[in-house]
């Protein structure tokens, strides 16, 4: 241009690269403190309820409406240390209202070990509240009886679990969270799906386990081993479950949970929702652990589609995280 000086285009891309180097260089070292600020910060929380972190508490509703609150219902079988051990940890959970064991042995529980359970009760209660504990006798052994109707059960919610796994109560509480929002679906942590069997044809199908779960991400059933459901539920399987399902299934000692899960399905045309969260187990005995479950459950899931006439079951790829103890989306 006139009367522009005379500097070359070389020497005017030195003054500009050096320009934007020194900046780059300043924003580095910011964005540097920053990452090691808000480590820390992170580091410091860990362990704390990050929920506290901007000023909330975090503290639910815990009103003693039916629906502020729930129930376990605990299916056990002569574990006794991992009943003690349930209990113990369970009695802590901030909206707990009562504990139901499901107790199907032929002698009924000893004095030793209901006074053992009435005082840990006792003991890890929180002070704002008293849990009851109930033993629900059942004559005849079957895996019926954990869905058996409970006539004085004073919450809607029921969270179903077996003896042998444990869940923080942090992670029980967001599950309840979760439940309370869809309360007519089953809420769990244990998903699992069904699959069509190409090599049979449409009309028979496979059960998937967890590796098929992790695999495509796809579920159309949470087990009733950690899984929360109306009481309503109760009342249904005890009353319409058809009787020759419930023989089989106290034959076969297997697949109630399947039942359970085309029971709501049937009802509601709608899928389950899986929650995340930690499972701690602590037992090794269960009827999953035995050689050909997947090909039993698979024979489960051909004959409820044969009784309940249709598949209800829905699939679903949803999953409900607590954002609160997610760095990452």
């Amino acid at each position: 241009m006139r009367g522009s000086l005379p500097i070359s285009r070389r020497s005017v891309f030195k003054l500009r690269q050096v320009g934007i180097g020194t900046l780059g260089s300043a924003k580095i070292k910011i964005l540097l403190c920053g990452c090691v600020v808000l480590s820390l910060l992170a580091i410091a929380n860990r362990n704390r309820d990050s929920s506290s972190f901007m000023g909330w508490t975090g503290d639910f509703d815990r009103s003693s409406s039916p629906r502020g609150r729930y129930s376990i219902v605990i299916n056990t079988w002569k574990r006794y240390d991992l009943l003690k051990k349930s209990i113990s940890h369970y009695t802590s959970c901030p909206r707990l209202d009562s504990i139901h064991i499901v107790w199907s042995e032929p002698d009924p529980p000893s004095d030793s070990l209901k006074r053992y359970l009435n005082h840990v009760m006792r003991s890890n209660s929180r002070k704002d509240q008293q849990v009851e504990l109930v033993f629900d006798i059942n004559k005849e052994d079957s895996l019926n009886n954990r869905f058996k109707e409970i006539k004085d059960l004073k919450t809607d919610a029921v969270f179903s679990i077996d003896d042998d796994v444990i869940f923080p109560c942090t992670s029980v509480e967001f599950a309840f969270t979760v439940w309370q929002s869809a309360s007519d679906t089953m809420v769990g942590y244990v998903p699992r799906m069904h699959w069509v069997d190409q090599k049979k044809g449409e009309n028979k199908y496979k059960y998937g386990g967890w590796w098929s779960v992790w695999w495509t991400g796809t579920y159309s059933m949470v087990l009733s081993k950690a899984a929360f459901f109306h009481k309503k539920y109760l009342k249904l399987y005890t009353d319409e479950m058809p009787a020759s399902l419930k023989e089989y299934i106290t034959k076969n000692r297997n697949c109630e949970d399947i039942a359970m899960s085309f029971l709501v399905a049937n009802a509601t045309d709608a899928p389950p929702i899986w929650v995340k969260g930690k499972i701690f187990e602590i037992g090794s005995t269960g009827i999953s652990s035995l050689g050909g479950h997947s090909e039993r459950r698979t024979e489960c899931v051909n004959k409820f589609v044969d009784e309940f006439g249709r598949m209800p079951l829905v699939p679903t790829v949803m999953k409900a995280v607590d954002s609160r103890y997610s760095w990452f989306w």
